[in-house]
């Protein structure tokens, strides 16, 4: 995206994001910290949290605005999660962005059960730790599926089958929230250029059918997330809930 639709979308969400308070988990870099980026410039107060502090500093270092707060969380903990939901006065958004892949070794049932428990269950820790603060400001939660959730995956069964499980979960959080007037929607995006990805992009044998299937005939960017993840949150959306909306360049289609 370049900065000039950048700073326009930003503009146009700011009428309803401004001085809102969104958390994005794993918002440290690639989608999760586009995704804190854009709620940041539509003039959000963002709260994103990383793995390990290396992250978190790594993110600060890169943020020149300053304005993003970050914080080290362990989605597998209880009782972390609860602590850092319990710091906020109001929450107005939440972006489940934390996940790992472990390409090759998902077949040993210790590395498949550690990928399933942060990207599924870390989800859904924090999904319901919000719930009561989204339910006070009417807001809304946004989980990261991917085209995982629809394909099959040889070499990653966790991350497939915990991309697989966020959908099912995206659409059963969003009947049992909706109650609260919580609305729960998910994005899915395509192959996009980031470090959980950077050996596929360096292999040709690989890259070659992934751009050859993609329409669009590029690796996304984690830009390409921004627009549809403030859409999500907007007034335009508030009819919208257990959608798994693809953000693919059309690799899903083909």
């Amino acid at each position: 995206m370049s900065t000039s639709s950048s700073a326009n979308t930003a503009e146009w969400a700011r009428s309803w994001l401004e001085n809102r308070h969104v958390l994005v988990t794993g918002g440290t870099g690639g989608i999760g910290g586009a995704i804190a980026g854009a709620f940041r410039d539509a003039g959000a107060t963002v709260y994103a949290t990383g793995a390990t502090e290396t992250e978190c500093e790594a993110a600060r270092a890169s943020d020149s605005s300053g304005a993003i707060t970050y914080s080290v969380l362990d989605v597998r903990s209880n009782n972390e999660v609860t602590r850092l939901i319990d710091r906020f006065g109001d929450l107005h958004v939440v972006v489940n962005c934390a996940g790992i892949i472990r390409r090759g070794h998902e077949r040993d049932p210790e590395v498949f059960n550690t990928v399933v428990d942060i990207n599924l269950n870390g989800t859904m820790r924090v999904s319901e730790a919000s719930l009561d603060k989204l339910g006070a400001t009417g807001g809304s939660i946004i989980n990261i599926a991917s085209m995982l959730s629809f394909f099959g995956g040889g070499l990653v069964p966790g991350y497939s089958a915990s991309k697989g499980g966020i959908a099912q979960l995206t659409k059963s959080l969003a009947i049992a929230y909706a109650a609260k007037g919580v609305r729960v929607n998910a994005i899915a995006p395509g192959w996009i250029a980031t470090p959980l990805t950077q050996a596929l992009q360096d292999d040709p044998a690989r890259a070659g059918p992934i751009l050859a299937r993609t329409p669009m005939g590029r690796w996304g960017r984690p830009d390409d997330l921004r627009g549809i993840a403030l859409f999500l949150t907007s007034p335009h959306a508030a009819f919208m809930t257990g959608t798994v909306i693809p953000v693919d360049g059309g690799y899903s289609i083909s």
